[in-house]
């Protein structure tokens, strides 16, 4: 209704797992990481949870499209099955045949075995998906059980993904399903997303749909977080019905009024109000207890408060922060993500990580440093040994490509800049919606460093994470190819040159007496191909695009590529070669 009003192209907010609208936070990349796992010739049985509408099912969809080759897949999404429906139900998956109105489980199973066996001669292997597993009974659950004892005697001939809510790892632990909790071999549960991932998700969403402004006015995401908890699905909900309201009264962008009352409409008016009145009886409850116990007897203790040294907090006499490449050094908490031990520590950590993003917005709103796109690109020019050219007219991108350079842009979280391991620009919004671009050039387990040329702020990347919205670009140098893109098909010295890194990364490179290695990209280089983007984290398309080419380019080790990530080991820094 309200697409056409706002310019786009479908619904952002559609509730149907649609693997297009995926957006892979961090924590969805690990759950998909486990359930390709379990795809593996090694995945055995693996346990994905999550509350209700954090998005297993388009995991499990996104999955479905990179099946990889010699995998047979058997989907079941009704599990309300009796033990030998679910069978039946997986000989239909695999086209296995079986007399009509058969109801002996035994002629199920042998029939299955026989197929399974057939399968496996192939060199294949064949993978049970059950969605909502939560609503399989004990019964079923123990049938379940019993499938994973058809194998061979090196190998598992079904492998087994169970999805469920919460309460299906509840169920695992019963006395009674014991021998089956014990055969899983990899459980993850998927949380609700933080509030970074929150607005990068919803921006993400209406930029696949085609959105070209911002819709949503200051300080309503956070406001959508805070009301949908991180659950993607009530993050649709609620955007859906603010954007049909603004739709509605003829607004051009949602504010926060129409987030209350989208979310009021969505889960009612009591469940907004619920948390308030807790907190304020939690409250009205502690007070009694303190008054009780008496203040005299309670041994409060002292915790000096962690401070964050800006330039203009400095007295005179102290050294002040360095001009050129000083570092303002910020102390985080070791981990926001942890689970706090007790309030007052809970208290400091969320002061430091408001210091942190403080000192980031003050910079950015002084206007102390200089945050435009060509300072930003002349220091990340700086760490690739290259001087930003004066090219009068061209864009910082067709700059690069002078210098033999290329940038690539995309939208993505910490897990996607580490594991692209280059220095990259951040682009920035501070409180009043400008944008400023900043060049992160260190990521050292949480310390983020952001390098603006003539200074450097060291601080946790909470304190970053309100200001970015996960936008990035990168520099990489790319291969002497003909061609940007390598796929199935393809002929002539770009081929060769795929199979020389891909040899050499596998450590199969051929002797002097061997064969000449084909020109032709055919399915047994896609396969190569894909088993690489899997191993590094990229769409396993087989297509050797961008991502692809930059992982090739780290595995060269070469030392004059700038990477950005770096772990400490035995007490001294090592710069990681993937």
């Amino acid at each position: 209704m309200y697409t056409a009003y706002f310019g786009l192209t479908e619904n952002p907010f559609s509730l149907t797992p649609d693997p297009r609208f995926l957006f892979m936070s961090q924590r969805h990349r690990e759950a998909l990481a486990h359930l390709m796992y379990g795809m593996g010739e090694r995945g055995g049985f693996v346990l994905l949870t999550g509350e209700v509408g954090t998005g297993k099912t388009t995991l499990c969809r996104s999955l479905l499209e990179q099946v990889p080759d010699g995998v047979e897949v058997a989907l079941v999404l009704n599990p309300k099955q009796t033990a030998l429906e679910l069978v039946a139900s997986l000989c239909d998956e695999l086209n296995v045949s079986y007399p009509t109105g058969t109801d002996s489980l035994k002629v199920l199973i042998d029939l299955l075995n026989l197929h399974l066996l057939e399968i496996h001669a192939k060199g294949r292997r064949t993978v049970l998906i059950i969605d909502e597993a939560q609503n399989l009974s004990t019964d079923v659950l123990e049938q379940v059980r019993l499938l994973t004892n058809l194998e061979t005697t090196t190998q598992k001939l079904l492998q087994i993904l169970l999805i469920g809510q919460p309460e299906l790892q509840t169920r695992m632990a019963r006395p009674e399903l014991r021998q089956l909790g014990q055969r899983i071999t990899a459980r993850y549960h998927l949380p609700p997303l933080l509030l970074n991932e929150t607005a990068a998700y919803i921006q993400h969403r209406l930029e696949v749909a085609g959105c070209k402004r911002d819709l949503f006015t200051k300080g309503t995401l956070p406001l959508v977080h805070r009301l949908s908890g991180g659950v993607p699905r009530l993050i649709n909900t609620i955007c859906d019905r603010a954007l049909l309201g603004a739709y509605a009264k003829q607004r051009d962008r949602v504010n926060r009024r129409l987030v209350r009352k989208a979310a009021s409409e969505v889960m009612g008016p009591g469940l907004l109000l619920r948390p308030r009145k807790l907190f304020g009886w939690a409250f009205a409850l502690l007070v009694l207890l303190i008054l009780g116990a008496g203040w005299q007897f309670l041994d409060w203790p002292i915790i000096p408060k962690q401070t964050i040294v800006t330039e203009e907090k400095l007295p005179k006499s102290a050294p002040a922060v360095g001009p050129a490449g000083g570092e303002v050094q910020a102390t985080p908490p070791e981990s926001l993500e942890t689970s706090v031990t007790s309030d007052s520590s809970g208290e400091a950590e969320k002061e430091d990580a408001g210091d942190a993003s403080t000192i980031v917005g003050d910079l950015l709103e002084a206007g102390e440093v200089k945050t435009d796109k060509d300072s930003a690109f002349a220091v990340l020019f700086k760490q690739w040994q290259t001087a930003y050219p004066v090219l009068p007219g061209m864009t910082a991108c067709e700059r690069a490509t002078k210098v033999g350079l290329r940038c690539f842009s995309d939208r993505g979280n910490w897990t996607t800049l580490r594991n692209l391991n280059r220095p990259a620009i951040l682009e920035l919004i501070d409180g009043d919606q400008h944008r400023h671009y900043a060049a992160v050039v260190l990521m050292e387990e949480r310390d983020i460093t952001l390098d603006f040329g003539a200074q450097q702020v060291t601080l946790d990347r909470a304190g970053i994470e309100p200001l970015w919205f996960g936008d990035f670009t990168l520099l990489w140098r790319p291969a002497p190819l003909d061609s940007s893109l390598i796929k199935e098909g393809d002929t002539g010295p770009d081929v060769l040159w795929l199979r020389a890194q891909l040899d050499r990364l596998e450590g199969t490179q051929a002797g002097p007496d061997a064969p000449s290695p084909s020109p032709l990209f055919d399915d047994i280089l896609k396969r190569r191909v894909m088993d690489f983007q899997r191993a590094h984290f990229v769409k396993a398309d087989g297509i050797v695009g961008e991502q692809t080419l930059i992982q090739l380019n780290t595995g060269t080790a070469d030392h004059s590529i700038p990477l950005l990530y770096i772990q400490s080991q035995n007490g001294e820094r090592h710069v990681i070669h993937p």
